[in-house]
């Protein structure tokens, strides 16, 4: 359906619903970016993938200023990865002239990928990178250039981290809009970890989060965290999709609370807020790690409402037969509108929208490259 508009596929209630707000749509593949944009009910795809055959890990839409800025975290078999960004919400694109992001001679390591872009909550410019080898960056003119957070990367725990079955990734960047100083990563398989000092020392922080795999199953370190997200009402309240397991933080991850019960299953790769309502997440369970399909093999996003004592099956208009489309841990996103936009991609190149907090689904896009990322914001 890419090239096409949603007018296809999409009812005139969600012009209703949407009014006169712009949707800015941002979907990473295996083989390029797809935009497209949202206007009264109607979208529309730009005709060709940017980044042609790269393979796009990470996309941030960065509304903070004036302008948006688009950011693309891309991989070229050829080239190696990079960061792009646009000023003209993805028609033209910029590369820098030196790689935006490098590891110094002195580490001994090499960029494979770049699997995060983060936008700082509270300060306008600043921009976080997360990268394999597992480490983070920090930008201060919107993600033209990075350096490294070396206190970080030269954590004493750092030997001892183990990469996942998807490599050794730092995926997850969440700031806090009230503190600039405060910073939560997540890193596969090393756990999450938190400073309150600007990055000079990070604290591992994973109590109450289970690694099932390991001899001792409640490790300071070494969980496989998937995915963590924030509560729009309680910026103190996190909720952790990990390898087996569903949790939630009331301490900004000081400790973790199981959540799971009530899911079909609680492994899985995502988890996403509600971008305005407090205790409400949205989680795509997955059957097993060996058996990476949607749980029962049904397409279904489940919702809570109540931070985790309950969750409910999200299905009105989603495929109701058997269904093969998993849903990677950076590919279920909300918008910014109210009501929510919620969207999800798969890796059967399949893009599927709400437009109503999640109630009811529409399919945007079908065969697709492998669907890495989707990323959703009001531009207008």
């Amino acid at each position: 359906m890419v090239g096409c508009t949603l007018a296809d596929v999409w009812d005139k209630d969600v012009a209703e619903v949407f009014g006169m707000t712009e949707v800015l749509l941002a979907v990473g593949t295996r083989k390029g970016l797809f935009i497209g944009r949202g206007r009264n009910g109607g979208w529309q795809f730009d005709e060709s993938p940017y980044f042609n055959a790269q393979a796009v890990y990470s996309v941030a839409i960065d509304t903070r200023g004036g302008t948006p800025r688009l950011l693309a975290g891309g991989d070229s078999a050829h080239w190696g990865p990079s960061v792009f960004h646009s000023d003209d919400l993805g028609r033209t694109w910029k590369e820098p002239s030196k790689p935006a992001v490098k590891f110094p001679k002195d580490t001994g390591a090499s960029l494979e990928r770049v699997w995060q872009l983060h936008p700082a909550a509270a300060e306008d410019a600043v921009v976080y990178a997360g990268t394999e080898p597992a480490a983070l960056y920090r930008s201060e003119d919107r993600g033209e250039t990075f350096e490294l957070v070396r206190p970080l990367w030269e954590h004493p725990t750092r030997s001892k981290w183990v990469p996942g079955g998807g490599g050794e990734g730092l995926h997850t960047v969440l700031t806090d809009r009230r503190d600039a100083r405060a910073v939560t990563v997540a890193v596969s398989t090393a756990g999450v970890f938190r400073t309150t000092d600007g990055g000079a020392s990070w604290v591992p922080s994973n109590s109450g989060v289970s690694a099932v795999f390991l001899p001792d199953p409640n490790p300071e370190f070494g969980q496989c965290v998937h995915k963590v997200t924030r509560d729009a009402g309680n910026p103190d309240r996190l909720y952790l999709q990990n390898h087996w397991g569903v949790y939630r933080s009331d301490d900004a991850g000081a400790h973790w609370t199981d959540i799971g019960e009530g899911l079909p299953s609680t492994f899985g790769f995502a988890v996403a807020a509600h971008p305005h309502r407090g205790d409400t997440a949205y989680v795509f369970p997955i059957n097993a790690d060996s058996d990476r399909v949607p749980a029962g093999r049904r397409c279904r996003v489940y919702r809570t409402a109540d931070a985790g004592k309950s969750w409910e099956p999200l299905t009105a208009g989603l495929p109701q037969e058997d269904h093969y489309g998993t849903v990677l841990r950076d590919a279920l996103c909300t918008d910014d509108a109210d009501p929510a936009g919620v969207y999800f991609g798969n890796r059967n190149g399949e893009v599927f929208a709400s437009a109503d907090d999640g109630d009811s689904w529409r399919q945007l896009a079908s065969h697709l490259p492998d669907v890495l990322c989707v990323r959703a914001a009001v531009i207008g």
